[in-house]
């Protein structure tokens, strides 16, 4: 058996959760300066979570015919990614239509996420051990400055993201692209994430996998444990 010299893991749901609708809509109403009734705030912070509008949530309900085709390839643009996702959450009306801008806008702030309880520390130890650590996400933006803030940056060697390379997981060419990435051959890499579709699939490029469940935070305090015992001790 190869041993594992690198670990690539998936972002939302396995390194940090988003957060809940309502903060999230809470935010955004500050932000706009706009009052809306508490009662109402959960209301609609429940249709737009129903809606799949909140990126790193739960997938729609019900899809938009005219956005199905969008849907499946979103991760592989920016602007599609934006479009999408602002496009999901006008399906719920608020009271100010930049709410829907600054929604899409407050989800990429470090604000808006928190890390697992186990995070850094697994992040750290395998620092420690000598591996190469790689961020291997399907996202439609710059996720760096959210690692930084939580203070994870520090371990991580690379980051690779759909958008910047217009390809998204499972496809074998991006989990090649992170192994190139690593300077390691796949069979020396686990990829860890939470979508066993996504993120299983560098399984067909040779890496191993190991998958968490994708739990809010404070639900999931050491999901990310057992790979420090699935890896090299350095």
């Amino acid at each position: 058996m190869t041993t594992i010299k690198g670990v690539l893991f998936d972002f939302s749901g396995t390194l940090l959760h988003i957060e809940p609708a309502e903060r999230w809509l809470r935010a955004a109403l500050t932000a706009c300066g706009t009052d809306m009734a508490d009662d109402e705030i959960a209301r609609r912070a429940a249709a737009l979570e129903r809606a799949g509008a909140l990126p790193g949530g739960a997938p729609p309900a019900e899809l938009p015919e005219a956005l199905a085709g969008e849907w499946e390839i979103r991760d592989r643009d920016a602007r599609l990614h934006r479009a999408v996702y602002t496009g999901l959450a006008r399906q719920v009306p608020l009271p100010a239509p930049e709410l829907y801008d600054v929604l899409y806008d407050r989800h990429r702030t470090a604000d808006a996420w928190q890390p697992y309880p186990d995070a850094a520390e697994v992040l750290a130890e395998l620092h420690r051990r000598g591996l190469r650590i790689g961020v291997l996400s399907n996202i439609g933006w710059d996720l760096r400055p959210v690692l930084r803030a939580h203070g994870l940056e520090r371990y991580v060697d690379t980051c690779v993201l759909s958008y910047e390379q217009g390809l998204q997981k499972p496809d074998p060419r991006l989990f090649a692209v992170a192994c190139r990435e690593l300077g390691l051959a796949p069979s020396a890499v686990l990829m860890v994430g939470d979508d066993r579709t996504a993120d299983g699939g560098a399984t067909a490029l040779g890496c191993a996998f190991h998958p968490v469940d994708p739990l809010p935070a404070d639900g999931r305090p050491d999901g990310l444990r057992p790979v420090l015992d699935l890896v090299g001790r350095g």
